[in-house]
């Protein structure tokens, strides 16, 4: 999971340092077609990182919850785990069955 998180992070500040280089490159250009891309770009890429900063932001809310409650009632914890591994379990074998039943 640290590893996705950082390959996405990664991902999108490649992608940012791009757009910035994009938009530092096309800077001589006059032509009113390019300035107004580069207008459009440069809000992207601000709604972009706002979106980023909101969804990293919620995530965390959301893993510190999940956190405080798994440690305040371990038992339930466990046991909504073992009946959504039990659930997916099934599914998944009455998937494999009906794939072995039509061959």
């Amino acid at each position: 999971m640290n590893k996705q998180k950082h390959a996405v992070s990664d991902a999108i500040d490649t992608l940012a340092e791009d757009a910035r280089n994009l938009m530092t490159a096309t800077t001589d250009v006059a032509e009113a077609k390019v300035g107004e891309a580069r207008k459009r770009l440069a809000a992207t890429l601000e709604r972009s990182k706002d979106i980023y900063e909101s969804v990293r932001k919620n995530t965390l809310e959301r893993t510190k919850a999940f956190d405080e409650a798994t440690h305040e009632h371990p038992y339930k914890a466990i046991a909504i785990g073992v009946g959504a591994g039990a659930f997916i379990g099934y599914l998944f074998a009455r998937n494999v069955n009906r794939d072995h039943q039509s061959r």
